[in-house]
């Protein structure tokens, strides 16, 4: 292993490629191929506006603090859920198990009823939809966004929490959903 001072950066070229950085900035599609080794657990965010049940599928979840407590995920600019969300005065966090890949992909996928069966679900306390069979619920409310890049970073105060059945996560990696498997 290279002392810090003399590891090199990886450019988007190719798996274990040593190369300068060029200054500018990867492109989409090598950047793209690098995120996808990171695996990620798998929520869903759940609302109700108008009324009407909304919800999108996020890989992006993730702790923020703890006094107070925030969670944050990111938003596509381009999400049409998003809108939805975004005039919501709270929503739900779902976080998946291992055996809800298929839920995951139903609330990925655009120009569907994504509450329809075989969707499990009922309102919760406040309202948001909440998923049946899922390792816990957040209840949030907005706390702040921010515009990033391409994407709407959105933080929300946790008012609940929830926990099922800490069972296994269903988590992300190179494009397809997975089990987490403990390391014996």
């Amino acid at each position: 292993m290279r002392p810090p001072s003399e590891a090199r950066p990886v450019s988007g070229a190719g798996v274990g490629a040593e190369e300068p950085v060029s200054g500018g900035a990867v492109d989409a599609d090598g950047f793209r191929r690098a995120l996808a080794v990171h695996a990620a657990g798998v929520v869903i965010i759940t609302a109700q506006s108008d009324g009407i049940p909304v919800g999108l599928t996020a890989t992006s979840f993730s702790s923020v603090s703890l006094d107070p407590p925030l969670v944050s995920f990111y938003v596509d600019q381009s999400s049409t859920t998003w809108p939805w969300l975004r005039d919501a005065d709270h929503f739900a966090v779902n976080v998946l198990a291992s055996d809800q890949a298929d839920l995951a992909a139903r609330f990925a996928r655009k120009d569907i009823d994504r509450f329809a069966e075989p969707t499990r679900w009922r309102p919760g306390p406040l309202g948001a939809p909440l998923l049946q069979d899922v390792s816990a619920h957040l209840i949030c409310l907005p706390h702040e966004t921010v515009d990033v890049g391409d994407h709407i970073l959105v933080v929300g105060l946790v008012a609940e929490a929830r926990v099922h059945s800490p069972g296994r996560p269903l988590i992300y990696h190179q494009g397809r959903f997975g089990r987490f498997i403990a390391h014996p």
